[in-house]
């Protein structure tokens, strides 16, 4: 993401949480991420609590960080990218918002060159990220999914044909406690999932339609004590159930966690040692 940063930077500090969609006030979030054009990278004072009274509409070039303090969204709308490229959101606590379309709270949709990194999202309306209608190259890295039904969605829905060139990849994030369904769901085509914690599931972790593709590597799958011991889900009678590509690459299955392969591919529990130690990501959240 070296494209937000170099000739044309802009370093912009939020001093007042408050938010005015009408007419963005200087030293709001809302200022620096909508009306300030070019490369910005945001920062904030201090703590903050941000109610934001309309969907945030994220500039391209633009960054917002907020490593160093606590910085909350929620109990209202959230974030929004759209037709947008090279942006960066890192460390912010995203919570209890109200969905700002059907099925979407954060949302990304005909974006490219995205980083959603080291952020802790929880109890938000219907899902937590979309991501859609074309969009590619976005990583989703390093953050904190808990106390929700439905988590992420990959594409528009079954009828969107360009989102056969989405490509999305996750990794080192971690689902739970309490996460039923959709960690993600997939239309159309490709995600990569590695190194992901899955702390326990309701239903499923992993669904998908029309012919996805989905490569699993290294995941620790932890399933719940009681319930629905198996990762993946397909809906019965689908007719694109035989296009379906998913695979599993040395990923850790614990308490009877299971993986249905697809295209012959074939799946086997890696055995954890008990003298062996994960590495895990303080994410301070």
């Amino acid at each position: 993401m070296t494209n937000n940063i170099g000739k044309g930077f802009i370093h912009y500090k939020v001093t007042d949480p408050n938010d005015d969609p009408i007419n963005p006030q200087s030293d709001t979030l809302r200022y620096g991420a909508s009306v300030i054009q070019g490369k910005v990278w945001i920062t904030f004072k201090k703590d903050m609590n941000i109610k934001l009274m309309k969907p945030l509409l994220i500039s391209s070039f633009t960054t917002i960080d907020g490593r160093e303090f606590n910085v909350h969204i929620g109990d209202n709308a959230c974030l929004m990218i759209f037709k947008a490229t090279n942006i960066i959101i890192h460390s912010i606590r995203i919570h209890h918002c109200k969905a700002q379309a059907p099925g979407m709270v954060m949302g990304l949709v005909t974006v490219s060159k995205i980083w959603i990194d080291h952020n802790t999202l929880y109890n938000c309306e219907d899902g937590l990220l979309d991501v859609t209608r074309g969009s590619a190259n976005v990583t989703i890295s390093n953050n904190w999914f808990r106390e929700q039904d439905k988590v992420i969605l990959l594409g528009h829905d079954d009828g969107y044909v360009r989102d056969i060139n989405m490509k999305v990849t996750f990794v080192y994030n971690h689902f739970g406690p309490n996460c039923n369904q959709r960690m993600p769901r997939i239309h159309h085509r490709y995600a990569h999932v590695a190194n992901n914690l899955y702390l326990g599931w309701m239903q499923y972790v992993i669904d998908g339609s029309m012919g996805p593709s989905l490569k699993s590597e290294s995941n620790l799958f932890i399933a719940p004590k009681c319930g629905s011991k198996e990762v993946t889900w397909r809906k019965i009678g689908h007719t694109n159930g035989d296009k379906w590509q998913f695979h599993s690459v040395r990923d850790a299955f614990e308490n009877g966690a299971s993986f249905e392969v697809t295209k012959g591919s074939v799946c086997q529990s890696q055995i954890i040692a008990k003298n062996k130690f994960f590495k895990l990501l303080m994410l301070n959240q």
